[in-house]
């Protein structure tokens, strides 16, 4: 017996590498006004549920992650990372003066931004959707279109409020994405921006009017952005393959220990 542990404390299970335990999956979230019971308006850390179902039916464990600009510590007890949608991302953040439809939340863009930079320099396994991958791309040292039916001429990609646009991507052969969708390349969409440059990234998914629909680190590590909702139809093929990756790097850093 331990004598460091008091009598009446549990002893440590073993380290279950049979994949058993669940991968952490931190989720980013947003501070909004909610109702609920008798409750009105009260700012609150939220995020749809689509996103916790989605790493739940993956085998992981959700937790919500509100914005925080002090520090990135809350990597430590994380095995994955998932960039959540939500409002545009600051121009400021790649030298542009907003354009009039550009609506951003400063203190969330600060928030997400230093995690995703300390996520990528751990190598935490990381999935980037709609606000997600534009950020991902930004801090790849590269921009966004701020207003796609500006630069396209239509509005396919956000047709209606509460609406998802549907279309078809095409994946480059051989990437990481076209490996996970297959032969399935329908997409559901919502967004008014988009990947103008991907900095160091690599563009590996576009849609029909060439707007990108997913990026890949090509330095390897799984750091995967799309621009559509996987977790709008619950899509495990993504959501799965990030709990893989992070069971993956809690196996190789020990980290699958239940009293970490």
């Amino acid at each position: 017996m331990d004598p460091s542990r008091g009598a009446g404390s549990p002893a440590p299970r073993a380290c279950d590498y049979g994949g058993a335990m669940r991968p952490i999956i931190g989720i980013t979230s947003y501070v909004v006004p909610a109702t609920w019971g008798v409750w009105q308006n009260l700012p609150s850390t939220l995020v749809p549920h689509d996103y916790v179902e989605a790493v739940t039916l993956a085998g992981g464990r959700a937790i919500l992650l509100p914005p925080d600009d002090r520090d990135a510590d809350v990597l430590r007890a994380l095995d994955g990372l998932v960039l959540a949608g939500g409002p545009d991302v600051d121009p400021a953040l790649y030298g542009a003066a907003p354009h009039p439809a550009t609506e951003f939340r400063a203190e969330r863009d600060a928030g997400e931004m230093l995690l995703l930079r300390a996520a990528l320099d751990a190598g935490l396994p990381l999935l980037a959707v709609c606000r997600g991958m534009q950020l991902l791309a930004v801090a790849a040292g590269g921009s966004l279109h701020q207003h796609l039916p500006e630069t396209l001429g239509h509005e396919r990609h956000r047709p209606a409020p509460g609406v998802y646009g549907e279309h078809e991507a095409t994946f480059t052969p051989g990437s990481r994405i076209a490996d996970l969708m297959g032969a399935d390349r329908a997409i559901h969409c919502f967004h008014h921006q988009g990947v103008a440059d991907a900095g160091s990234l690599t563009v590996t998914g576009r849609a029909d009017d060439g707007t990108p629909e997913a990026v890949e680190d090509p330095n390897g590590g799984f750091v995967l952005g799309v621009q559509w909702h996987p977790e709008y139809r619950r899509d495990q093929r993504l959501f799965g393959a990030l709990v893989d990756a992070a069971r993956t790097r809690m196996k190789e850093n020990g980290t699958a220990c239940a009293d970490r």
